[in-house]
């Protein structure tokens, strides 16, 4: 990983668009800070399309679409596209509703074993929002260890889910698209670009595990400094990294590309 101060002017001017994680990215322990909001806003009067890329759930996405100065969000690690469409927003998915229905089943079924196997097991907060996963708490409310975490992984993976763990939550699906397959396929459908044109010219900020596929995917790649504690995890670390961690580093990663593309 390579200091801010190495991004070279050229390959700045290159970027289309800047696609962004939120727990630990964006926000500072759950909170959008004024540092990283007003980053933001200097990115979009940039004139640089602006996407989350998240775990967090589609009812958070159709809040956040609604209300800051983005071009959508990828939640649900990329399952549900949101978009703004007027004054409301459309969520749009890839599999129809028979199918959304008999993967819930699945889900319920995984809920129950996990039940079994951690008894001390809690689902996430924001549970209730999502419609195509199901995320327990290993990091938010509830710290815990490696060991009880990866018994809940084997659990979900035997009845066939694919799982993924950020900085805070445990997540199974049978959707298939992970972050980087949902992030193209939204830019390709939205702004109808290729995906070899995405990979080259948009950026991906992010911080842990559940980035890696970002990571590995997107040319032009960066983490916040807290990105550190989970290189160990992470096939392919972003290229570059910020000194400070979270909505800090996001602004200061915003400043850098800013300052590049003058």
């Amino acid at each position: 990983m390579k200091p801010l101060s190495e991004l070279a002017q050229e390959e700045a001017r290159r970027i289309d668009g800047v696609l962004f994680d939120l727990d630990d990215t964006l926000l500072s322990h759950g909170l959008l800070t004024r540092a990283a909001f007003g980053a933001l806003w200097d990115l979009h009067d940039a004139k640089l399309r602006l996407v989350a890329v998240t775990g967090r759930p589609s009812g958070w996405g159709e809040v956040i679409a609604r209300q800051w100065p983005i071009d959508g969000v990828v939640t649900e690690n990329g399952a549900v596209h949101v978009v703004r469409e007027g004054a409301g927003v459309r969520l749009l998915q890839s599999c129809n509703e028979r199918e959304r229905r008999t993967r819930r089943i699945r889900l319920a079924q995984i809920i129950e074993e996990v039940a079994k196997v951690v008894p001390e097991a809690r689902l996430a907060d924001d549970v209730g929002a999502r419609v195509s996963d199901v995320t327990w708490d290993i990091g938010e409310r509830v710290k815990m260890p490696t060991d009880r975490a990866d018994l809940i992984d084997g659990a979900a993976r035997r009845f066939g889910a694919r799982t993924t763990r950020s900085s805070v939550h445990l997540h199974a699906s049978f959707d298939e698209d992970d972050k980087a397959s949902g992030a193209v396929r939204f830019v390709c459908e939205r702004f109808g670009v290729s995906a070899g044109a995405v990979l080259a010219r948009y950026a991906f900020v992010g911080d842990s595990g559940n980035d890696s596929a970002c990571f590995s995917a997107f040319r032009a790649t960066f983490g916040v400094a807290n990105v550190r504690k989970y290189v160990a995890r992470i096939a392919v670390p972003p290229r570059f990294v910020a000194a400070k961690e979270m909505g800090e580093g996001f602004a200061e990663i915003a400043r850098t590309l800013l300052a590049a593309r003058k």
